[in-house]
């Protein structure tokens, strides 16, 4: 299985569209933060719209075509980029999605709002691997590859909001979470500048070394074995991990690791013991370590958590190995 699918399968993302906006200038939104475990998207259908940035740097351009996504989960303002007070905008309920509209004439904006949500605490782990803005843009519907998929997937939720029919949620839910892994599929394939999990597997001589430790995670992968696969040297890799994504190999396979024993430990009623070994842990006390360190509860803490609906986790944050040797210290 391919790595994005392999991440999928073990992070369910599931997509919803929230609103239609149709908006003549001046225009001007502020949305979010979202609920804590969601991810907001912005596809502009046609027109243009300007990205504050939060920290105060330079604002970002969205033209037609482009989505963006805000793993970040900020509070945002987009708007028309005129400085003109704002026409009131006036919302109403569609059968399966909310359209916003304002009253004006002018050319106007039309855009998609909706969010991914990912289940606790997977959200967290998946959040940390990407970066906090994320930009891609749809080609046209004619051409080939990546962008044109994601055009003709965004051409078809334009026409589901457009005719509002039976089926609409669904389907509109649907392509939403479809949205999610092509944006991320079209970014791997044309981001160079990024960082973060999709720079690496980005990189095709790292992709080996990221698809190996997803499709493997048990097995005590080496820093030197990582570094035959990718046909470079240990400490190349080791460096081009750091600078892609800010982490070493070992860091990132802790995190498949505890994310598949996650998902056991609460769909299952294997054993501690069975679950470290189905983890890549010999030693059931490592596992226990590792599962606190980085889920901040012990794995039976973790299952009754999960049984009784709480959230009492501290978040991700398994540190790296000392020396770098063996991302696999079971």
């Amino acid at each position: 299985m391919d790595w994005l699918s392999r991440l999928f399968e073990m992070m369910p993302v599931r997509g919803r569209l929230d609103i239609r906006c149709s908006y003549s200038v001046p225009w001007r939104i502020e949305q979010g933060p979202g609920e804590s475990n969601e991810i907001p998207y912005h596809a502009v259908l046609a027109g243009s719209a300007i990205l504050d940035d939060p920290a105060g740097g330079r604002p970002l351009l969205l033209k037609t075509g482009d989505i963006l996504l805000l793993p970040g989960n900020p509070r945002h303002v987009m708007h028309d980029g005129s400085g003109a007070a704002p026409l009131p905008p006036r919302n109403r309920a569609a059968q399966n999605f909310t359209i916003s509209e304002n009253l004006g004439s002018d050319e106007r904006l039309d855009l998609l709002c909706g969010h991914f949500a990912i289940a606790p605490p997977h959200d967290r782990v998946l959040r940390s691997y990407l970066p906090p803005r994320l930009v891609v843009h749809a080609g046209a519907r004619t051409g080939k590859g990546t962008a044109a998929q994601l055009a003709g997937l965004v051409s078809l939720m334009r026409s589901e909001t457009a005719d509002d029919r039976l089926g609409g949620r669904a389907m509109l839910d649907a392509l939403s979470t479809a949205m999610f892994a092509l944006v991320l599929r079209l970014a791997s394939e044309t981001d160079d500048s990024s960082r973060g999990l999709l720079a690496l597997v980005g990189d095709p001589r790292l992709a080996p070394a990221v698809a190996a430790m997803f499709n493997q995670p048990a097995r005590a992968w080496s820093l030197p074995e990582l570094a035959r696969l990718c046909n470079m040297s240990r400490a190349t890799l080791a460096r081009q991990f750091q600078e892609k994504l800010g982490r070493s190999p070992s860091d990132l396979l802790t995190d498949i690791r505890m994310t598949l024993a996650a998902n056991e430990l609460k769909r299952s009623s294997l054993s501690t013991g069975a679950v470290a070994e189905m983890a890549g842990y010999q030693s059931e006390a490592a596992f226990q370590r590792a599962f606190k360190s980085q889920m901040g509860v012990t794995p039976a803490q973790w299952r009754k958590v999960q049984r009784s609906g709480e959230d009492v986790l501290a978040g991700p944050g398994a540190p790296a190995d000392p020396d770098g040797s063996s991302p696999a210290q079971a």
